[in-house]
């Protein structure tokens, strides 16, 4: 069942940061809908943390606009702008029991004691941690503890809700299965949030669209699928994902590599160049098996569990790798001759 949508729309438009001779942010534009998620990826020093702290309050744009609900809030303070933050550090009371942590911001915003225990006990039930509510920090786990942060933003019901790599100080298991979380409960209250990344995976996995930054603009802003399947920039293409760049030709539209005639995606060169092809859609078969041109020999096998990495290279030593089902991999040893089917329908060429 769809979350009822109570958050507000987010437009950031236009803004740059300018730190002396470092501009961290130049002419960046966002716009997300109530009660989306959206997940800014980069790389580091991209300008993502700054434009999730200027949304905040908690930096200045050198210009440019930011609104919330239609609201300008160039001159409202960051207590004011009705947001809740989870930063990677959990910043935890060590003082506070986990229910009086909760509470915090509550208790600043003068709710009563009686209504400020109900709506943390409500926070701490939807993060599945009532029965810690007596607990100190210290006594919990790395996850419960940035569950706890978590509570404690949501406590004071903000319009928005902002997230700064909150899981990038946890191990991988813990990791996965509190993103799961982080999105089943915003999908349930119906916050709109920001969600501030490095990990692919998890930007990939809780975003309604993925908005890719490089070098403070955004570069492009998509559902998930949309971005991995169809790259906008060379940048995204190469940055998103595993792509092995294989020679190309293109005209009028239409892509030759490795004996396929493919769709050209927008953005793509005309001529010479690199097509960006994802592991998954190269098969290696048995050469008797062939369809198509585009003969390779096997480099090494990799075995990650249900599917395998097949490096291989081509007879001008080109690197490619091919990412199957390990069932149809098993017979494949290095040294092997394969001929690579390649099994998607547009792919981004750029300059070689």
């Amino acid at each position: 069942m769809a979350a009822t949508r109570n958050g507000l729309a987010v437009e950031l438009t236009d803004l740059t940061r300018v730190y002396g001779d470092v501009r961290a942010l130049d002419g960046f534009t966002l716009h997300a809908e109530p009660g989306e998620m959206i997940a800014l990826l980069g790389p580091s020093g991209c300008g993502k943390t700054t434009a999730l702290r200027i949304l905040a309050g908690l930096d200045r744009q050198t210009s440019g606009t930011v609104r919330v609900g239609g609201r300008d809030l160039d001159r409202v303070p960051a207590n004011k702008r009705d947001m809740g933050m989870v930063f990677q550090a959990y910043s935890l009371f060590p003082h506070l029991s986990v229910l009086d942590n909760v509470a915090f911001g509550l208790r600043l915003r003068n709710v009563s004691k009686a209504e400020r225990r109900r709506r943390a006990g409500e926070k701490l039930e939807l993060v599945g941690l009532s029965e810690h509510a007596d607990r100190y920090a210290h006594q919990l786990s790395g996850g419960q503890q940035q569950r706890v942060a978590l509570a404690r933003a949501l406590a004071v019901e903000p319009a928005v809700l902002l997230l700064d790599e909150p899981l990038s100080a946890l191990d991988a298991k813990v990791r996965v299965q509190l993103r799961d979380e982080i999105r089943r409960i915003q999908l349930e209250v119906g916050t709109t949030a920001v969600f501030v990344t490095h990990d692919q995976e998890e930007a990939l996995a809780v975003a309604d669209r993925v908005g890719v930054m490089n070098a403070g603009r955004l570069e492009q802003l998509a559902p998930p699928a949309e971005l991995y399947t169809q790259p906008a920039t060379p940048f995204v293409g190469e940055f998103v994902g595993l792509s092995t760049p294989l020679p190309a030709t293109v005209r009028a539209g239409r892509v030759q590599v490795l004996g396929h005639d493919l769709e050209a995606l927008p953005g793509s060169v005309e001529g010479a160049g690199l097509a960006l092809v994802r592991p998954e859609a190269l098969t290696p078969r048995p050469v008797g098996e062939r369809t198509s041109s585009g003969t390779a020999r096997v480099v090494s096998v990799a075995f990650l569990g249900p599917f395998s990495r097949v490096h291989c290279a081509l007879a001008d030593g080109t690197d490619v790798v091919c990412q199957v089902a390990s069932s149809s991999v098993l017979g494949l040893r290095p040294g092997d001759d394969v001929a690579l089917e390649l099994e998607t329908s547009a792919v981004l060429v750029v300059p070689a």
